[in-house]
Order: C-alpha cells, then sequence, then structure tokens
C-alpha cells in the first residue's frame, strides 16, 4: 500500500497510476524531517575508477502530504552546506572552498517543490527548485513511500526513500583536473539519495 496508491503485489499490471488508497487520507497532514533519522547523501565518480560517498550534516525540513489528492503535496528542505561530510577533512575543506561550494558566500542549499505526481503502487515523483550558489534548477526526485507507523514515543512517522541525477555543471559546479591517462578527476554527473523520516506535527 502507497500513499499515492495502492498495489496489488500479484499482479503490478493492475496497478493504476493515481489510484489513491481511502484508508490513507488519515495521513494527510504537516510534517516535519527528523534530521537524526534522515540521510541526504550523495555519489560522485572520482579519477574514473571509484565513487566517493557523502553527505550533509546539519538540514532542516518540512512535508504536507495530502492522502486525498496527492498532487497537492509539497516538500521543502535547506541544507548547511558548511555540514558536507565526505569522510576526510581535507577533501571536506575543498568542497567549502571557492572551487566548489562557496560556504561562506552560499550557506545554504534550498529545494522547493513545485509538483507532485502519484506514479502507481508506493512511487512517486516530486519536483522542484534546487538552488544551489545562487542558481536555481528544476530536479525531479523519484521517490519510494517506505510506509507510517506510531513510533514508541507516540510520534506519528511516515518514510520514504529517492533517488535523483544532476549534472554539477548546470548550477555553476564546474572545477575539475584533467588526469593524465584521460578523464577528469570529478564526475560532472551526481547521484543523489534519499532516507527520509518525518513526524506528524500536532494538531
Amino acid at each position: 500500500m502507497g500513499l499515492f496508491g495502492s498495489k496489488d503485489k500479484t499482479d503490478s499490471t493492475t496497478a493504476t497510476p493515481g489510484a489513491v488508497n481511502p484508508d490513507l487520507a488519515a495521513l494527510t497532514g504537516d510534517y516535519t524531517i527528523d534530521p537524526s533519522h534522515t540521510t541526504l547523501g550523495f555519489v560522485a565518480r572520482h579519477a574514473m575508477v571509484t565513487n566517493v560517498k557523502g553527505g550533509f550534516q546539519d538540514f532542516s525540513g518540512s512535508l504536507r502530504l495530502d492522502g486525498a489528492d496527492p498532487s497537492q503535496s509539497t516538500a521543502s528542505f535547506d541544507v548547511k552546506m558548511d555540514s558536507i561530510d565526505t569522510g576526510s577533512a581535507d577533501r571536506d575543506g575543498h568542497l567549502k572552498s571557492a572551487d566548489f561550494f562557496k560556504t561562506d558566500e552560499f550557506p545554504t542549499m534550498t529545494f522547493r517543490s513545485t509538483k507532485a505526481e502519484a506514479l502507481g503502487g508506493d512511487d512517486y515523483r516530486i519536483t522542484g527548485d534546487l538552488t544551489i550558489l545562487g542558481t536555481t534548477r528544476q530536479l525531479s526526485i523519484d521517490l519510494e513511500f517506505n510506509g507510517a507507523a506510531k513510533d514508541p514515543f507516540g510520534n506519528e512517522r511516515v518514510g520514504f526513500e529517492g533517488k535523483a541525477e544532476i549534472l554539477r555543471s548546470e548550477w555553476g559546479l564546474t572545477w575539475n583536473a584533467a588526469l593524465e591517462t584521460g578523464g577528469v578527476l570529478v564526475s560532472d554527473k551526481i547521484k543523489l539519495n534519499f532516507d527520509i523520516s518525518a513526524i506528524k506535527n500536532a494538531g
């Protein structure tokens, strides 16, 4: 059972994109992202031979879920760029510098949704404006609804997994270095991955 539709696991051909399960109306409401149980990550190709993974440790966000009309659902994120973490202090320092994110001048990355689509089953797509280095471009994120539950502290939670790909050069992130063997040090294509836990606001 998905947030934006029900899916028969025994016959996926019968799933109707956009179909909404009426039982999910109870999920309608405003939610706050739980940073301690949420991951905003990325993967970049390094030196043409391996992947470097990283993420952000300081961020906030909110969701507005509409179980009856999924197209009215929204999402908003604010990410502190100085919180980037790739497991290497030297690399993180380079990423914060003028070569990449210029965190002194552009301390925050933001995402504001403009469109939500039910794809059927547990799947949906949210599209919005991603702003990095003062440049705003459209980003579409494919998300899977992982379910809803009440935790031991009485919080009503929803969970999602998501993924997207961007070309960093489209946001002005163009620094690179040529390799003697051909190719470049850092890939233009960046894979984004999200594991999101959000708590329903009281009232």
